[in-house]
């Protein structure tokens, strides 16, 4: 995750409040783990060692999903795509076409004969 990328995140995250029991891994190193696993496909018991313990990684997936932080995440990053796709206006895509269009042809004509007719062998 680049940082202007993890700028926008981080505030809609929980804060990084010790658990009873032991600290919290970095929430951005976190983010990168899920990452991984969802963009490798790889079970969570082969998550690498550098994102730490799988089962701290999981827990966290899922205890931010029951209280709606993915939620707020997701909505926040669409609203701001929202807006960047409307300052910068419309896209390539809208508007003329760049290309002539092919005119159609009705299944009775045939198609048009780009070489000339061969003469048969004799």
């Amino acid at each position: 995750m680049g940082d202007a990328q993890w700028a926008r995140v981080e505030p809609l995250l929980p804060d990084r409040m010790p658990r009873p029991g032991g600290r919290w891994r970095d929430h951005r190193e976190v983010i990168d783990a899920i990452a991984f696993k969802f963009r490798t496909g790889t079970q969570w018991v082969h998550l690498p060692e550098k994102y730490g313990n799988w089962r701290g990684v999981y827990n966290r997936l899922r205890m931010w999903a029951a209280d709606g932080t993915w939620e707020r995440v997701f909505t926040a990053l669409m609203a701001h795509a929202a807006r960047a796709r409307k300052k910068r206006g419309p896209g390539r895509r809208t508007g003329r076409p760049r290309h002539r269009p092919v005119p159609r042809r009705t299944d009775n004509e045939d198609p048009p004969c780009r070489h000339r007719a061969r003469r048969p062998h004799p």
